[in-house]
């Protein structure tokens, strides 16, 4: 019987089942926060595979040295697809997505668009990577949430999870305020404050406790425009386009 650690009932609007050699990495991230409330609220599951309980052998190898040599292990197609093609045999699934270095830049927008999926795979990259058979004929989608290399992809996971469920409605108190946040419309957040208004001489702008929402607004909007010029200019190019920013 293969070992699955489940974090919520089939209930869930979206499920995301994780295929991961070392799921001892995930025991944690899951447990806390608006994930835990998505759980909870039943608006979302996370389910968690141990690959070595579909591999085959007296000492459950998942992987092996590559053809040609070079340094590094890779994990084996057969378990892979072993795993993959049971959970497909139960649902269906929207993705199958591999976390790899070299896989889509994971941002805000691709995570607004898997937020809206049903049910998805995140297999979870390990040692020097996996096999290609996998990534040709099994994966739907390859992810990369940054240009350097991890250990495995369970960090990576952890994170996509987590910014894709905190966008299902209902998991955040205010949604209102995942549609403000950062990257979300290619802008960076505007600067945030609260109580006191004053302290040791650092003064809230006064803009903010006028009471005036248009020029608030407005504020806001030109903060966004400045810090986003300043710290992320290359979010600005698409913004040119579509918004015709002033340069």
């Amino acid at each position: 019987m293969h070992l699955i650690v489940i974090f919520a009932s089939e209930m869930g609007k979206m499920r995301i089942d994780i295929i991961t050699a070392v799921p001892e990495l995930l025991t944690g991230p899951f447990d806390h926060s608006m994930v835990k409330r998505a759980i909870e609220k039943g608006l979302a599951s996370i389910h968690i595979h141990n690959l070595r309980d579909y591999a085959t052998g007296k000492h459950k190898s998942v992987d092996d040295y590559p053809f040609s040599g070079g340094g590094g292990m890779v994990l084996m197609v057969e378990p892979i697809d072993r795993a993959i093609s049971d959970l497909k045999a139960q649902r269906d699934y929207q993705e199958i997505i591999y976390t790899s270095p070299d896989g889509q830049a994971f941002n805000q927008k691709l995570a607004n668009r898997l937020s809206c999926q049903e049910n998805m795979i995140i297999l979870c990259g390990h040692y020097k990577g996996i096999d290609q058979r996998v990534r040709d004929h099994l994966i739907t989608m390859e992810i990369s949430i940054g240009d350097y290399v991890l250990t495995g992809g369970e960090l990576a996971a952890a994170i996509m999870a987590d910014a894709i469920i905190r966008l299902i409605p209902g998991v955040l108190s205010d949604e209102e305020s995942a549609l403000t946040d950062s990257f979300q419309d290619n802008l960076l957040a505007p600067p945030i404050y609260t109580r006191p208004a004053e302290y040791h001489g650092w003064k809230v702008p006064e803009i903010l406790l006028s009471g005036n929402d248009r020029r608030i607004e407005e504020w806001k909007l030109e903060q966004s425009l400045e810090r986003t010029r300043q710290l992320r200019p290359d979010l600005l190019d698409d913004q040119l386009s579509r918004r015709q920013i002033p340069e």
